[in-house]
């Protein structure tokens, strides 16, 4: 596994290549305080806590995992995230959309290097080229992983030749990112999970002539962002899941 080393101030690239628009966004997002508690409640708290009774003696500590929300401006100068097709042959997610990232290892310093370090093994996104501005409240997987979403701006998109890891994603693209504030090519279903009724947004996004569907925990994680970017709430209820650590 490579190392990586996140970013966390300007850099000569960004002056060179950012827009004021860009500029003014990575000052915003790098001033950006998550809430003390990621935005999920007590009550699933409490299922988890018995769930984790039930497992005793044995502690249920949940891993680690980090995400990247790679932004960059697109030609007309709208702003855009990248996002991958899981590979078919996986055992969870196949063939699902995702962010790049993973889990964290021993030698990651912090949530940026795990989602730089993962975005370069799946996608070929050298970390060199990713300044990371933010880090949002933490969310929990169905998988119970503890999953942190990484916002970074990708200043030279000229420089990013992805470069897919066959063994874990078939494809990747790239979407408006205001588009997981909008209630366009949007639906929703409600979807019991934890003995709990959330209701799970649907984002359908048409490249070429590849058809793509958004949703689940990448869903999420991409209308928290898009809300704390824009700094609007979507159009749409949202309904958070309900779910939530205390002492993150």
């Amino acid at each position: 596994m490579k190392s990586a080393t996140s970013a966390t101030s300007p850099t000569a690239t960004s002056l060179q290549l950012g827009s004021p628009r860009l500029l003014a966004l990575a000052q915003q997002l790098r001033l950006y305080k998550p809430p003390l508690c990621s935005p999920f409640d007590e009550e699933s708290t409490r299922k988890l806590v018995s769930f984790q009774e039930l497992m005793a003696p044995v502690r249920l500590t949940p891993k680690k995992a980090a995400v990247l929300i790679c932004l960059f401006e697109g030609d007309d100068g709208d702003l855009r995230v990248i996002l991958t097709k899981r590979s078919s042959t996986l055992s969870t997610h196949s063939g699902e959309v995702s962010l790049p990232g993973g889990k964290a290892e021993e030698h990651d310093k912090d949530d940026g290097v795990t989602a730089t370090r993962e975005a370069e093994e799946e996608i070929g996104l050298d970390p060199s080229l990713v300044d990371v501005v933010a880090f949002l409240e933490p969310f929990l997987s169905q998988h119970l992983l503890r999953v942190t979403p990484v916002v970074g701006i990708l200043w030279d998109k000229k420089a990013f030749n992805p470069r897919p890891n066959p063994t874990e994603v078939e494809a990747v693209f790239d979407a408006p990112f205001e588009m997981f504030l909008k209630d366009e090519n949007r639906r929703s279903e409600e979807i019991e999970w934890m003995g709990e009724k959330l209701l799970f947004h649907f984002f359908d996004y048409k490249t070429g002539d590849n058809d793509y569907v958004i949703w689940g925990l990448t869903s999420r994680i991409l209308i928290r962002a898009a809300t704390v970017v824009y700094q609007r709430p979507p159009a749409f209820i949202e309904q958070k899941p309900n779910l939530k650590y205390s002492k993150m």
